[in-house]
């Protein structure tokens, strides 16, 4: 655990522990990737000041993945364990986090709460700590990145009329298997002709035909970190009312882009794709945020929207993916991953950003 991780202000929380719950965020903390771990933490950047509570199916990877001490806790769920750690080290506040802790959980610990224990609400302290990345962070968003682009230019090249929605998706995550990531970074999106305009279409058996949008959204998931793309393309020879609402939305993209930089809020950089939207006759058809930041999760803060004030910092990997969705028409969204730097933004995403024809 590096310092800047154990940077838990245990006095302003009034708080003597901070037991943590949510998967991401144990791991963030303390290494561990398995997917059942409870993680005390009390003041202090060392090892000692953190006690991991998983089951014995990770006693070994636990052992090899964490320096602090693990507990391994059987036959009784980990808050059992926990709970008697915070009898015997006698924490009176134990803070847990209010939006991650399923309230079966939270209800028995309440039940079972030594004498003179109280649970305090926590609100996203943590995912605080994880917007901005370390360098190594860095590193492995950058290779999810390229893992990403390099598994659409192998996949794309294969698609012909005729091909399913379905068909395209499962390529385009063989691909990323194939190139090192561990799992596609959520449900690969993959929408042709008029299922375009749904900003989350599932794939479905829907065959490419000529002068059709494909709309592609996929990211990988690699070393743990994951990153996040959406490109274009058409079959056949765009009209002129695909390649003016094409041009519109790269236009606020690339806004939004020339915005980035230390100490500018989130809403700012919405705003600045939203403006050119707006002024394109657009602006109706833009229906979700600029864009949201990415690390462990495929969605973490900041939200790139309209009213959220976080400021910008060095070392922020967010998104860029304004969009505008035509119902009985299409949908065209062009997003990126970029990573804020000390004098402006580094676009980390290699791949073209022209209307690519098929």
């Amino acid at each position: 655990m590096s310092p800047d991780r154990a940077a838990i202000s245990f006095h302003e929380l009034k708080i003597d522990a901070l037991l943590v719950s949510a998967p991401p965020n144990v791991r963030y903390l303390s290494g561990f990737t398995g997917d059942n771990g409870l993680l005390l933490v009390t003041p202090g950047a060392t090892p000692e000041s953190q006690t991991l509570f998983t089951d014995p199916r990770f006693t070994i990877q636990a052992a090899q993945e964490c320096a602090c001490e693990v507990k391994i806790v059987s036959k009784t769920p980990l808050d059992v364990g926990a709970l008697q750690t915070i009898a015997k080290r006698r924490l009176k506040r134990v803070g847990f986090e209010a939006s991650r802790m399923l309230y079966e959980v939270h209800q028995r610990i309440t039940k079972a709460l030594p004498k003179g224990v109280t649970l305090v609400p926590i609100g996203p302290l943590v995912e605080r700590l994880r917007m901005v990345k370390s360098d190594d962070e860095i590193a492995r968003i950058r290779r999810s990145v390229l893992t990403n682009s390099q598994a659409f230019e192998k996949a794309t090249r294969a698609i012909r009329p005729g091909a399913r929605e379905s068909t395209i998706a499962a390529e385009l995550e063989y691909q990323m298997r194939r190139l090192g990531a561990e799992k596609a970074a959520f449900e690969t999106i993959v929408a042709m002709g008029s299922r375009s305009a749904l900003p989350h279409a599932q794939p479905t058996a829907r065959k490419l035909a000529n002068n059709e949008l494909l709309l592609i959204d996929m990211g990988a998931c690699q070393d743990g970190y994951m990153s996040d793309m959406t490109r274009v393309l058409f079959l056949g020879k765009p009209d002129r009312r695909v390649r003016s609402m094409y041009n519109a939305v790269l236009k606020a993209q690339l806004a939004a882009i020339d915005s980035v930089r230390p100490g500018v809020t989130a809403a700012h950089v919405d705003g600045a794709a939203r403006r050119v939207l707006v002024k394109e006759g657009l602006g109706k058809e833009f229906v979700h945020s600029t864009g949201h930041g990415l690390g462990l999760e495929i969605h973490e803060g900041p939200r790139l929207g309209r009213r959220d004030k976080t400021k910008l910092e060095p070392g922020m990997a967010i998104t860029i993916e304004p969009g505008a969705y035509v119902r009985d028409f299409g949908g065209i969204r062009i997003e990126d991953t970029v990573l804020v730097t000390r004098n402006g933004c580094e676009v980390l995403t290699p791949t073209s950003k022209e209307l690519r024809l098929l």
